[in-house]
């Protein structure tokens, strides 16, 4: 059973009939009509986000990239709720790429961070305002009355005396209003829509099979293009023989450019048989000479040398050393992939005056302005269509727009509208991973138990070095995202010290689903719990008690705790452990129940999980994407790891880099605090406590503590 527990202790089976009737209106349309743009500019059109045309049809424009987050059903209830529209006549459209589209703070259109809700809450709920409060100025002036005589209900504007016009009938008329200046949106209590739960939007589309994503973007005379790269992060062409590859029957090119030698067939399959016919003399440059145990060694010294303070209350050092009882430990996770269940593609269409770019992206700026670096086109002169995503996890917000980058230089090499597509093998070992970290870890007990001291050194890669966020997250040679979640530990502790040492090497890293806390949640969550036992402490006790002055903290940790039943009794050979991570403004606990089987193979059998993300939309949502959180954490902890051997990525697809199957999915409940805190994430604060509370359930059943990731049976294995 995977349901949603609701703040009234209701409980909701998110498996309902499939009955949504919106549509969604997505096109892949050829170049020149339009596709991906909204439509004709309608009679009424108040803002970016609005059109209401005059036989009564609603289209929400949406800044943000549907990738099974659930967002063009969460902002347009936003919108909804405060248009006072007929939730079941509204389309939904992806907005083209403009500053009126920008995220709010990052001034570029992009979708991420666990922002979309967040960041849009605001704009949108007032954009819905200003278009209700000119439809009814709109019926006010028709009928010659007051406009307090009026309110909008279900598409209608409705006078007290019961007349009423619908919003098409009002849209001429509201399209010459003057938009408001100062509107007012619902208090909390009036909300008709958010907080309630709405199957998404885009459902049917998905199930019937006409969602349209990137793979399946293709028209007339559209080619395709897989491209043969380095092997080694850094390597570059030195020569290449692609006479074998040219004579395989549908082979129209094959190519060089920056990131390799492409090959240009008339589909994939012929792409890609011509591919492996192709010889290759690569230079490898400085890249390989790296392996994963090489690193390991370099980071491992790192960690046990002073780094750049990124917090310090106190005298950690002297606390410790004067301790009754000192903790340490060293913890090690690795490079890990995105596994998108869509490898990277995209398509572009460029001609001497427009580029045509077809793309599931989280990052359509980055892609204008790949496309327009490479095209040499000013950005005018190109247009990003936004398709469905099928998975991003941050990897289709790459900082570099490679697979839109690689794509463009294929088509200005070609001169034809191209299709490249990554293989899985290829989107394997392609770079941008969630980096590999070393972390070394210190802490003090005093002769009544109380911690006194917390050390914790961290040494891995930048993952903003470089990018469009790096001039603001990086100060003092601080990356934020390195040491989120270990900088901002919530336990009262008077002496902490926080430091960091950022590595260099070619390999290509990026945000991962939870960004720095995919790794510090595991390790503080961890470390913390060998405190708890060293202190002769419960765990969750020893928690609670330090999150005193911390109650949103206390209370997601106190509500997974009730909702498992903690220290209730067990099947025989059951163990549980938690944990609780702040991340992305939210606060979310976990409780995992695991058992060993003799192998050393661990099952989870059950998750509960309490999150706090202030006010809220969709619960189905929230839901959603904690199990689907989970399901991404426990793919890591109990499987993913990207190692090198001779500066090559040796792992390549599901065989050897594989993720969380469906015998492997423990039961998942969660719980939603009812709350009147603002808005903050959802995407991405379900993943960072599970590897921990997994991990701990570990302990308590066996003894053994796992510092490093992915957990191996072997090390489980009874004697």
């Amino acid at each position: 059973m995977t349901g949603v527990f609701l703040p009234d202790g209701g409980f909701r089976d998110r498996m309902p009939p499939l009955c949504h009737g919106l549509l969604l209106g997505i096109s892949m349309e050829t170049p020149g009509s339009g596709g991906g743009s909204p439509q004709p500019v309608p009679p009424f059109a108040p803002n970016a986000f609005i059109r209401i045309a005059t036989d009564g049809t609603i289209t929400f424009i949406i800044p943000k990239s549907e990738m099974g987050q659930g967002v063009y059903t969460a902002l347009p209830m936003l919108i909804a709720e405060e248009l006072e529209c007929d939730w079941n006549a509204i389309n939904v459209e992806p907005s083209p790429v403009g500053p009126a589209y920008n995220h709010a703070r990052w001034q570029m259109m992009n979708t991420g961070g666990s922002s979309s809700t967040w960041s849009e809450w605001d704009r949108l709920s007032l954009a819905g305002a200003a278009a209700r409060e000119m439809l009814i100025t709109a019926a006010a002036k028709t009928w010659k009355v007051d406009p307090k005589s009026c309110h909008a209900e279900n598409s209608h504007v409705i006078h007290e005396s019961g007349k009423s016009l619908t919003y098409g009938e009002l849209a001429a008329t509201a399209a010459r209003m003057e938009v408001p200046k100062d509107v007012r949106v619902k208090d909390p209590g009036q909300r008709k829509i958010l907080g309630k739960p709405r199957l998404c939007i885009d459902n049917p589309l998905k199930v019937n099979g006409t969602a349209a994503y990137g793979m399946d973007c293709s028209f007339p005379g559209v080619l395709t293009a897989v491209i043969e790269r380095s092997p080694v992060f850094g390597g570059k062409v030195r020569s290449f023989d692609a006479a074998k590859a040219k004579a395989v029957t549908g082979v129209k090119d094959v190519v060089q450019v920056p990131s390799g030698v492409a090959v240009v067939a008339t589909g994939f399959a012929p792409a890609q048989k011509a591919r492996k016919l192709l010889k290759v003399e690569w230079d490898e440059g400085a890249g390989a000479k790296l392996s994963t145990p090489g690193m390991r060694e370099e980071y491992r010294k790192l960690a046990a040398t002073p780094g750049t303070i990124a917090r310090k209350e106190g005298d950690p050092v002297k606390a410790i050393a004067a301790a009754v009882k000192k903790i340490e430990a060293e913890y090690e996770v690795p490079y890990l992939a995105h596994s998108c269940m869509e490898p990277l593609n995209a398509t572009v269409d460029l001609r001497p005056d427009r580029c045509d770019v077809w793309a599931g992206t989280q990052s359509q700026t980055r892609e204008l302005n790949a496309a327009a670096k490479v095209s040499g086109l000013p950005q005018e002169k190109i247009q990003i269509h936004t398709l469905f995503l099928g998975g991003g996890f941050g990897r289709r917000a790459n900082k570099d727009a490679d697979f839109v980058t690689q794509a463009t230089e294929v088509a200005k090499a070609v001169k034809q509208p191209v299709r490249v597509i990554f293989s899985r093998e290829d989107d394997t070992k392609g770079g941008y991973y969630r980096p590999m970290w070393y972390d070394r870890l210190r802490a003090g007990l005093d002769k009544d138990n109380k911690l006194t001291g917390w050390q914790h050194t961290i040494v891995g890669q930048s993952i903003l070095a470089g990018s469009d966020f790096g001039a603001i997250l990086i100060q003092g040679g601080i990356d934020e995202t390195s040491v989120e979640g270990a900088k901002e530990l919530p336990y009262a502790v008077p002496n902490i010290l926080v430091d960091l040492h950022s590595t260099e090497n070619p390999v290509p890293v990026q945000w991962w689903r939870s960004v720095g806390h995919s790794h510090t949640g595991f390790v503080v969550e961890s470390f913390f719990d060998e405190v708890a036992s060293a202190a002769g402490k419960d765990p969750f006790e020893f928690r609670r008690e330090l999150l005193r002055d911390m109650p949103r903290h206390r209370g997601v940790l106190e509500l997974a705790a009730q909702k498992a039943g903690w220290g209730t009794p067990l099947p025989a050979g059951h163990a549980r452990g938690i944990a609780m991570v702040e991340s992305f403004g939210s606060f979310v606990a976990q409780v995992a129940e695991v058992s060993v089987d003799p192998a050393g193979k661990v099952r989870v059998h059950r998750v509960v999980c309490a999150i706090d993300c202030g006010q809220y939309v969709n619960p189905d949502s929230i839901a959603a994407q904690m199990e689907g959180g989970i399901v991404f954490g426990l793919s890591a902890a109990l499987h993913g790891e990207i190692t090198l051997k001779d500066g090559r990525v040796e792992q390549s697809n599901f065989n050897n880099y594989p993720v969380l199957r469906m015998n492997e999915m423990p039961q998942v409940e969660v719980h939603i605090v009812k709350s009147s805190e603002k808005p903050s994430g959802v995407g991405e604060p379900g993943v960072p406590p599970i590897a921990a509370a997994v991990c701990n359930a570990l302990f308590a059943l066996t003894g053994k503590r796992i510092r490093k990731l992915p957990i191996r049976p072997e090390e489980l294995k009874a004697a």
